[in-house]
């Protein structure tokens, strides 16, 4: 394994920007060397029969290259030095508090033996360890035993070393001791306590980690650079820099290691009764299962990122073999279903561009395009967005679009291609483009995932409790980063604890659809949280406020995760196996001042969403408001050109198909038409009749085709039968419809969050959901949902005044 993926598997996942840049070093080597050789290249005729001349300029070339490369070495070194004295601070500060509140438990508490006395706060006994082994690497040398990168912290910082046992030298039960009586103190006082004092260790233990892989990190780095460009710069540079730096020095390095050895005696008072030999056990094993699932990580990560860059599939299809009379073809079943519904949506584009169905021509055509794009999404024949823009091609050159003077005469190719663009690049499209700004920013800056582990750290390690607090912090974060994101993010959370669940725990698929399931309830929580709202909006007129909004999703939200709660929780009994579970550990590294910028900006635009009617003068539209966050981020570098060429363009281009042809439905007298028709259906009906009668309709369509998709095909049409109702309510029929377009889960492929859990898998490669899961409790759920829309969300929409 090269040195650049030991020290990328081997280094602390949260502090991974403030190792030696390893890799970007071993470039700048190769950049130099390349540099010396062009430049002696050039002079070579010219001191062809100057050799002491050319000596002299070698001479200077290398006096150069050491220069460059000691320079970044430096600002490497610098920005190890501060976090480590930034890190070193924080956790001597916490483990004094520690060590304050644990001697306030007991005030009479006294030494057991008087000749041996030692208190949590005292230098260790002499018969204590004195020193962790150290197997740093070979300053002088030259090549490091093989095991002592992937060893870095179970051997270098928990390993004691042979012959050498904790505690004075007592092998057994009671041979080591801190020295203090434990006066059976409650554990419900110390539980907290013991928690924290194992994840200082744990803390701790990687701090020191972080000296000895940087140090090695710097004598690799070093011993490169003086082979390939023959200088000998290692030696002076480690003795007058590396070795004088704060983090590696001896004195640096004893005091870590009697800080680590503070929380052992911690421990041991704590947990053990004083028996330090079992307390630096327990506390290896704490550490050795934290570094398991740490590396799992990195190495899943690693394996991704090689997959994604050489595009690896992680399974062959099944072939079929088709004889025709040219040949025999091998295609796949994935191949051959896309065949057929591509068939299927052509003959049926064709047929009914001859079939004279609507009374207009313009009708008739319009109706094609529509039925033909929706097998077209609904079979994926391509992706959703490439059909989504053959949408505008179609629209004009069959020429669907009619004038709106009021003589409804055919629109000429040019004028209709400027109605289309004209309606394509919307005020909703840029509201998308500041959701997506947004979503960026707190996900680049690591605020996203800072609250999302707060919250989770103060979840406990009850089954049912973390499941819960996991529901609604996908929920929180579908609302801000999108339910195509947030699952991302939530399934990467839960890895420590799902790794530490036996293999048959039921906890962890009850886990996974949970987040899955919040997740698309959280689609509705916000108008950028999902596609489906953001065509919503287009059908509304005028279009809602955010505190609108707010005020019906987010209590409809809450509602529906209580109740999937209780549903799972009395599905999956996951305490019944589990009754505890691995704790997640916050975050601790202090908030920066990009991140309360970015966190201002967020607020603002926010507050201006919510009050955009009341700014109505001066913004105009939401979509205004949406530019601000653009400027804020992209016009301070604090988001580039890379982060912009990521957003989801894919999904703008889907919405930007979807808004054409609703624009074409509706311009072509089509939508005016279906909606007579339907409301002949349900001309005696209320306005709630209606409503659960389109949420059936959805919920149906909306389980089997993308939520997108269902809302880019009814929710035109339901916002003109509601415009044509006796009491005409279009705005709450179509907010309604479009939450059950995200409430819609009761299969794999309903929704992208979905999507994602039927994918996750366990270390055995497993996948921890199966079809029957969702089957069985994604319908419930969906039914649940769709109650709750109905009837609460019919409430709140009435009350809101839609």
């Amino acid at each position: 394994m090269k040195f650049s993926h030991q020290i990328q598997f081997n280094a602390v996942p949260d502090w991974a920007d403030h190792y030696l840049p390893y890799s970007n070093l071993k470039k700048l080597i190769y950049s130099i060397e390349k540099d010396r050789v062009n430049g002696t290249h050039e002079h070579s005729q010219d001191l062809e029969y100057a050799p002491s001349e050319q000596t002299a300029l070698m001479r200077d070339q290398i006096q150069d290259s050491n220069s460059v490369f000691a320079a970044a070495l430096d600002k490497s070194l610098d920005k190890i030095v501060k976090f480590y004295a930034k890190k070193e601070t924080e956790l001597y500060d916490e483990l004094d508090q520690l060590v304050l509140e644990i001697e306030s438990l007991d005030s009479s508490r006294r030494p057991s033996h008087q000749d041996e006395e030692i208190t949590l706060g005292d230098t260790p006994h002499p018969h204590h360890r004195a020193d962790f082994p150290r197997r740093e690497s070979n300053l002088d040398g030259d090549s490091l035993p093989a095991n002592i990168i992937s060893q870095n912290l179970t051997d270098t910082y928990c390993d004691h070393e042979a012959g050498i046992e904790p505690g004075g030298g007592g092998g057994g039960g009671g041979g080591g001791t801190t020295g203090w009586s434990n006066n059976k103190i409650s554990p419900d006082a110390t539980s907290e306590l013991r928690k924290r004092t194992i994840d200082l260790f744990v803390l701790l233990s990687e701090l020191k980690s972080f000296v000895a892989l940087n140090l090695t990190a710097f004598a690799k780095i070093l011993k490169k650079y003086d082979k390939i460009t023959n200088s000998n710069l290692k030696r002076d540079y480690t003795a007058s820099h590396v070795s004088q730096a704060y983090p590696f020095k001896s004195a640096t390095k004893s005091r870590l290691n009697e800080r680590i050895q503070q929380t052992e005696r911690a421990y041991a008072f704590l947990e053990t009764n004083n028996n330090l030999d079992q307390a630096i056990d327990e506390l290896k094993a704490h550490l050795r299962e934290h570094i398991v699932w740490e590396r799992n990580t990195v190495w899943r990560d690693m394996v991704g990122q090689e997959r994604k860059v050489q595009t690896v599939g992680v399974g062959e299809s099944d072939m079929m073999q088709i004889k025709t009379p040219c040949g025999s073809l091998k295609i796949d079943r994935e191949q051959a279903i896309h065949t057929f519904f591509l068939v299927a949506s052509i003959l049926v584009f064709v047929i009914l561009l001859q079939v004279e169905i609507f009374a207009h021509i313009e009708q008739n055509r319009c109706f094609a395009i529509l039925v033909f794009a929706s097998i077209l999404w609904a079979g994926e024949v391509m992706p959703l967005f490439a059909t989504a823009l053959l949408v505008p091609v179609l629209v004009v050159t069959l020429r669907v679009m009619r004038s709106e003077d009021g003589n409804f005469t055919r629109l000429s190719a040019p004028d209709a291609t400027k109605r289309v663009f004209a309606s394509m690049f919307s005020p909703v499209i840029m509201l998308l483009l500041g959701g997506f700004a947004i979503a960026g920013a707190l996900s680049k800056f690591g605020i996203a995932k800072a609250m999302a582990t707060f919250v989770l750290s103060k979840a406990g390690t009850r089954p049912n409790r973390v499941l819960l607090v996991n529901m609604l912090v996908a929920t929180i974060a579908s609302m801000w980063i999108s339910n195509v994101a947030a699952p991302v993010l939530c399934f990467s959370l839960i890895q420590p604890i799902l790794r530490t669940l036996p293999v048959d725990s039921r906890f962890g698929p009850c886990l996974i659809i949970g987040i899955a399931l919040a997740s698309n309830l959280g689609g509705m929580t916000s108008p950028i949280s999902s596609p489906q709202n953001i065509i919503a909006i287009q059908n509304m007129n005028p279009a809602p406020s955010w505190g609108v909004w707010f005020a019906v999703a987010i209590p409809l939200s809450i509602i529906g995760n209580i109740i999937v709660w209780m549903f799972l929780v009395w599905s999956y009994e996951p305490e019944k196996q589990t009754p505890h579970i691995h704790a997640i550990r916050a975050s601790n590294d202090p908030i920066n001042s990009t991140q309360i910028y970015v966190c201002l900006v967020t607020l603002i635009t926010i507050i201006l969403w919510c009050l955009a009617h009341t700014y109505q003068e001066i913004f105009g539209d939401m979509g205004i408001i949406a530019i601000l966050p653009l400027i804020a981020f992209f016009g301070t570098g604090l988001l580039t050109k890379d982060d912009f060429n990521n957003f989801l363009w894919n999904v703008i281009m889907l919405a930007m198909g979807g808004i054409a042809l609703g624009k074409a439905v509706e311009s072509s007298g089509l939508l005016q038409a279906i909606a007579v028709q339907i409301e002949a259906l349900v001309v005696d009906m209320n306005a709630f009749q209606v409503l659960f009668t389109f949420s059936c309709l959805v919920l149906v369509i909306a389980t089997f085709i993308s939520h997108t998709v269902a809302a880019l095909i009814v929710l035109p049409i339901v916002a003109e039968v509601g415009a044509r109702m006796d009491d005409p309510r279009p705005s709450m029929l179509v907010m309604g419809t479009a939450f059950m377009c995200s409430a819609a889960m009761g299969l794999p492929v309903s929704g992208f969050p979905n999507m994602n859990a039927i994918a996750q898998e366990n270390e055995l490669g497993q996948p921890y959901l199966t079809t029957k899961d969702f089957v069985r409790n994604g319908i419930p759920s969906s039914v649940f949902a769709m109650i709750c829309v109905t009837t609460i969300g019919y409430l709140l929409m009435t009350v809101v005044g839609l």
